[in-house]
């Protein structure tokens, strides 16, 4: 079966806007945007008012109003398909998400917004991988304890490096149990499955790039090597990687992350 982007996750529009006046977002699919400059208000029938700065990422389904604190610049793009509904889902209404919490998610975003063509398998492809990377989104970082905010920001931040929760919590100047016993109870899963799942998260978004092998992306996610990563990455998603490749990501694709000029063991 020949894969459709526009079924699974496609760009079905684009909006910018600068200035004071408020506007609202509508329509089926996901909106996502960022702020560059400026700030503004989230509201939303049902839902308390949100403030969003610059940076910041902003998610809904249709049907909320920005309203700008000062002149302020946004870009988003509503995402529809199969792959944005599921997205929506889990999502519990619109809200904002610091960008620091899904790296590279605002240059995907102007990448998505700016393709002319979106016949070519690359362009089609962006938008799949900007959902992926806006899926590291969903926790909300901002209300977390200070110690388990440290904790998800240093797995996001060095996950391909880092040994375990036992070298986590040793960073963190605390004992493994009382990391395991705070981050199980605010996060809803040990930081060793957080770790993995980001590791995961991270894979997926290079198996878009036809370029890395397994052992390549192995190495950049942290996996001990490829027959590491395939047992993993089977467990957790029910896919081998080429599997997954073949599945969601058959084309070329659109972000390319630093090369890491150590290995990487776990």
């Amino acid at each position: 079966m020949i894969f459709d982007h526009n079924a699974v996750c496609c760009r079905a529009e684009v909006l910018e806007e600068s200035g004071s006046e408020p506007f609202s977002l509508s329509g089926e699919g996901l909106w996502a945007g960022v702020i560059s400059s400026g700030g503004c208000v989230m509201e939303c029938s049902g839902s308390q008012e949100q403030t969003g700065a610059p940076g910041d990422l902003f998610l809904g389904r249709g049907g909320f109003t920005l309203r700008p604190l000062a002149p302020c610049h946004i870009l988003c793009a509503r995402l529809t398909g199969l792959a944005a509904e599921e997205f929506l889902r889990g999502l519990p209404g619109p809200r904002f998400a610091d960008s620091a919490a899904c790296p590279g998610a605002a240059e995907l975003l102007a990448r998505v917004c700016s393709a002319e063509d979106l016949s070519d398998p690359a362009n089609a492809s962006a938008s799949y991988a900007l959902l992926c990377a806006l899926a590291k989104a969903d926790e909300e970082v901002r209300h977390l304890s200070p110690l388990v905010a440290r904790a998800v920001e240093a797995i996001r931040n060095n996950y391909m490096a880092l040994y375990g929760v036992e070298e986590l919590s040793e960073q963190l100047g605390v004992s493994k149990c009382h990391l395991v016993r705070v981050f199980s109870a605010e996060m809803g899963m040990p930081p060793g499955k957080y770790l993995t799942s980001v590791r995961i998260e991270a894979a997926k978004l290079l198996l878009t790039e036809r370029e890395y092998n397994l052992e390549m992306i192995a190495g950049l996610c942290g996996f001990s090597g490829a027959n590491y990563l395939c047992r993993v990455f089977k467990r957790e998603t029910g896919l081998s990687p080429a599997a997954w490749r073949e599945t969601a990501a058959p084309h070329s694709a659109v972000q390319k992350l630093p090369a890491r000029s150590n290995e990487i063991y776990v």
